[in-house]
């Protein structure tokens, strides 16, 4: 394209784009009256031709404007332009619509007066079209004859020359397997459960033993007094006499005495591996011990008391306050049901307003519509004489729109004389820099091929004289990180050595905890000795006592077995 048409395609593109609004208007009613069959693929064609008729029409003259319309599909313009320029529509509803978008005065005077203008003279293209239509004849469309085509087949490429096999990666040497240790658990837990299942067994063993006792006799045992008991945590049949608590008694310290004394022995034979962090955590543990011990002492001799008041005056207020926190409860589900409850009721009266509402705006949205109606019709009137008398006045003003048309043509040709004036001056100066760029760029050239030699003796006693603070020579660099090194030596010596320094105070320190806790193992073993002693003293006394009941229960139990077997042989 030259500039001006150029320059002709790019302003109806933007005008199109700009006025997109009210062109889209146009074009969807044709779509839904007369263009109800049309593609719509061809919008775009619509909206380009009606933005021409509406504001280019006069610029580009009727001329212009017909050989468009011409080159283009003579049904589908006629069709358009037909609708389009209707007086009915023109000075109605397109009016309407057109000022929803801008001011109605101004959609009159600059859009729908100017094409009631144009409307005679469009009607004549619309009636050439029309005659086309009715004297074009059909042409039937020959078939063409296949041609046949040579293959376009590929070339062949070169082929490539073959690298070298890649080199081996390295293997990684196999990795030695977990051992199966890892898995297993220790011996000792597996000698503690051993110890622990024989003294559950010697338990059972016992019990049995004490049951089948038990069920000797059971008419004998009924004559006896009776004693509900409860031992070792385990409820005793009501029924079970009195002298039975003796023989539970026995055996259930025997199980007892097995089972801490046996597995003590042995669990203080396996020996336990202790490291740093046990050291510590067992040594703590004794510090800790020891300042509680102190601290209980102190407060005894202070004249601490019983804390049992105290600790049932706690239950009792965490008891109220717990039936305060239930009722707190209760009174915000009631509270929330409440609510609940008010929240339908405002939401029923809340519907029911809404409804009156809508009736009200439908009764005004009626009258607005029946006023709406009214008013079209008188507009629509007025709109017809207003057209009878545009008409009429078109006809005077035939011969001053020529002049203008030919004025305004002869404008055109003016500036489209002095644009191309400009362009040729705009391209010899754009020649003239190229040709003066060309020339300095072949100078630039013709220098850097200039060789340059350069000579410079290097002295690494000298600094580089830059100006710069702390500016030295390569020798005194040299030097400075010989002495850098130096010193960074001397400090890794000193760290070194407080690194072992701190390491024998710790090995120290853990031998003086290993001390203590020795210490503490050994007074914890004696008083345990002396407890085991005093309770073995205890229990030696106890046992005639506990003898010499069993005797009397026998004698006891003999006796009723007489007496029961004497009013047997009465009955």
């Amino acid at each position: 394209l030259n500039v001006t048409e150029e320059k002709f395609v790019l302003d109806t593109l933007e005008g199109c784009t700009e006025y997109k609004s009210i062109l889209d208007v146009v074009v969807n009613a044709f779509y839904a009256q007369d263009g109800r069959y049309c593609p719509i693929s061809d919008r775009n064609l619509y909206l380009v031709i009606c933005y021409l008729a509406t504001f280019q029409i006069e610029e580009i003259g009727l001329q212009h404007f017909s050989r468009i319309v011409k080159s283009l599909d003579t049904a589908k313009m006629q069709k358009f332009l037909r609708f389009f320029f209707n007086d009915l529509y023109l000075n109605t509803w397109i009016k309407d619509e057109w000022s929803h978008f801008y001011d109605s005065v101004y959609v009159k005077e600059n859009w729908i007066d100017p094409l009631l203008r144009w409307q005679p003279k469009v009607q004549q293209l619309i009636e050439k079209l029309t005659d086309k239509l009715s004297n074009r004849t059909t042409t039937v469309k020959t078939s063409r004859v296949t041609q046949p085509k040579e293959f376009n087949l590929t070339v062949p490429k070169p082929r490539a020359i073959p690298l070298p096999p890649p080199a081996p990666l390295p293997v990684l040497a196999k990795s030695q397997p977990v051992p199966p240790s890892i898995y297993k658990p220790p011996k000792e837990r597996k000698q503690l459960e051993e110890i622990k299942t024989k003294n559950i067994q010697k338990a059972k063993v016992s019990i049995r033993s004490l049951t089948c006792v038990c069920k000797g006799d059971p008419f004998f045992l009924n004559t006896l007094p009776v004693q509900g008991t409860i031992l070792s945590g385990r409820e005793i049949d009501p029924f079970l006499p009195q002298h039975l608590e003796v023989v539970w008694e026995s055996v259930l310290t025997q199980y007892f005495k097995e089972l801490t004394e046996q597995p003590q022995d042995l669990i203080d034979n396996i020996p336990i591996k202790l490291n740093t962090a046990a050291i510590l955590r067992e040594g703590a543990l004794y510090q800790r011990k020891l300042e509680e011990e102190l601290k209980r002492i102190e407060n005894l001799q202070q004249g601490a008391g019983d804390p049992s008041e105290f600790l049932e005056w706690q239950k009792q207020m965490r008891g109220k306050d717990l039936e305060e926190q239930l009722a707190e409860i209760e009174c915000r589900r009631l509270q929330g049901k409440l609510s609940h409850e008010e929240a339908v009721l405002a939401r029923q009266n809340v519907i029911q307003e809404n409804k009156k509402k809508a009736d009200l705006l439908r009764e005004k949205k009626a009258e607005l519509m029946h006023l709406y109606a009214e008013k079209r019709l008188q507009e629509q009137k007025e709109m017809k004489e207003l057209v009878e008398q545009v008409t009429e006045g078109h006809k005077n003003v035939k011969q001053v729109k020529a002049k203008i048309q030919e004025y305004k043509q002869h404008i055109v040709q003016q500036v489209c004389e002095e644009s191309e004036e400009l362009l040729r001056q705009a391209l010899e100066e754009e020649e003239e820099k190229n040709r003066k760029r060309y020339e300095l760029i072949q100078q630039i050239r013709a220098i850097e091929s200039t060789p340059n030699i350069r000579h410079k003796f290097v002295d690494l006693t000298e600094t580089g004289g830059h100006g710069l603070f702390g500016e030295m020579s390569i020798v005194e660099l040299h030097e400075r990180l010989a002495l850098l090194k130096e010193a960074h030596k001397a400090a890794e010596e000193e760290k070194r050595d407080q690194i072992i320094h701190e390491k024998q105070a710790k090995e120290q320190l853990l031998l003086n905890k290993l001390d203590q806790i020795s210490q503490f193992r050994a007074e914890l073993g004696r008083a345990a000795a002396l407890k085991q002693e005093e309770k073995k003293k205890s229990q030696s006394g106890e046992r005639p006592m506990k003898d010499e009941r069993i005797l009397n229960l026998q004698k006891k139990i003999a006796e009723k077995t007489m007496d029961r077997k004497k009013q047997e042989g009465l009955l």
